[in-house]
């Protein structure tokens, strides 16, 4: 019983009150005192549930949906940080290709420059002989023919000097020419691979710049993706902050008159292996449309264990939906715990519910449970057994 229907229930018996003045002192005050008992003995929770007006569930609900979309993200930065990087690495590895090619480029031209500049030498070389030949020439131009002749051994050396110094200067004009030709076809080759070096150099500098621009990009992805992580990181830190504070609801419900809540049962109740080791944030749909792990899913199973049906109730199956499913189905309900009836605390966005295992001598209940925070494990999402717990510690129970 709650202190407000407590306390109802003496204005009631004041107001339907005949009894006279002399009516014994000692029977009013007797009703004074057993009421007051009844509130001191009622759980703790039921003095006031100052929790209530705020709704935990639904914050919940609210950071994991900040937690999924910011997961998201970063899976898909994480996605676009891996295509960038194979850019990255396609640009760099075209990049040495071309690099390679323009180094082999500037040492062919190199070699093109030291042969021009070894015909450049060849070229004065001969011209200077070419010179020297000329004005030996015309030195010789000065003495006549009559004069050469005379100092000329016969006709035959006459002639032979001649033919010496035509020939001379005949070789050297070839020569001058055949390198000056050699000369213009290296001057071709040297623009030649010159063009080459600006347009590999152009090409080498186009794939950096696109490198550097794909790892800029790069860069800011990975840094966005740490971005969201460390959001999501933030967001699963608050969610599990608003669980601790939710939580304190329920353990308020079991302070001095539940125990301890104990693993029990290692086989979890029968729980489905499929359902118990699935991911608590990432849970599985069970055959009646509740989520995994939780507390709704277990007592569908015990249900379906014990009857061998239990109704679909996705959509509508938080706990503190379950009454009002139940009496829109015909199913009984009532305040007095049963073995095998579900127990429902109806505070909060979604409630609890329990299974009643049994009933004790005196009144109390064995329970077993899923998800209840700690209990059981770590965090959330684990089997539990509470015993000798107060029946009024669940607002109602539902006689499956």
């Amino acid at each position: 019983m709650t202190p407000q229907s407590a306390y109802a229930k003496i204005k009631a018996m004041k107001k339907r009150s005949t009894t006279p003045v002399s009516k014994s002192f000692v029977v009013r005050g007797s009703l004074l005192v057993i009421a007051v008992l009844m509130i001191a003995t009622a759980p703790a929770a039921f003095l006031g549930n100052p929790l209530k007006a705020r709704d935990y569930d639904a914050e919940i609900q609210a950071v994991q949906r900040q937690i999924d979309e910011y997961t998201a993200q970063a899976a898909r930065l994480a996605d676009e940080a891996d295509t960038l990087e194979n850019k990255v690495a396609q640009y760099n590895y075209e990049k040495r290709i071309i690099q390679a090619s323009l180094e082999k480029t500037q040492a062919e031209y190199d070699r093109l420059v030291a042969e021009i500049k070894e015909n450049e030498k060849k070229i004065a070389t001969n011209q200077q002989l070419l010179g020297k030949t000329m004005a030996d020439m015309y030195v010789d131009d000065d003495i006549s023919p009559l004069e050469m002749l005379a100092s000329s051994d016969d006709i035959a050396d006459y002639i032979d000097k001649q033919t010496h110094r035509s020939v001379i200067r005949d070789s050297l004009s070839d020569t001058i020419a055949e390198i000056k030709r050699l000369k213009a076809e290296l001057e071709e080759k040297k623009a030649e691979a010159q063009d080459r070096i600006d347009d590999e150099t152009q090409q080498r500098n186009l794939l950096a710049a696109k490198e550097a621009e794909q790892q800029s990009l790069l860069n800011q992805t990975k840094g966005q993706e740490a971005a969201y992580q460390k959001l999501s990181e933030e967001g699963k830190a608050k969610r599990r902050e608003l669980e601790r504070l939710q939580q304190i609801e329920i353990a308020r419900r079991y302070a001095g008159s539940a125990g301890t809540a104990v693993p029990g049962d290692p086989g979890r109740g029968g729980y489905p292996n499929n359902l118990a080791n699935s991911d608590y944030y990432n849970p599985l749909v069970d055959p009646w449309g509740m989520y995994s792990r939780q507390c709704v899913s277990y007592t569908a199973w015990k249900v379906y264990q014990k009857n061998g049906y239990m109704p679909y109730w996705g959509g509508v199956g938080n706990a503190n939906q379950w009454p009002g499913n139940a009496d829109a189905a015909g199913i009984a309900r009532g305040s007095t715990p049963r073995a095998g009836s579900v127990g429902v605390i109806m505070a909060g966005q979604y409630g609890h519910t329990v299974w009643v295992e049994s009933v004790n001598a005196d009144g109390t209940i064995n329970i077993s449970q899923y998800n209840e925070l700690n209990a059981g494990g770590a965090g959330w999402g684990h089997y539990s057994e509470r015993y000798n717990v107060h029946p009024g510690t669940y607002d109602t129970y539902i006689y499956f």
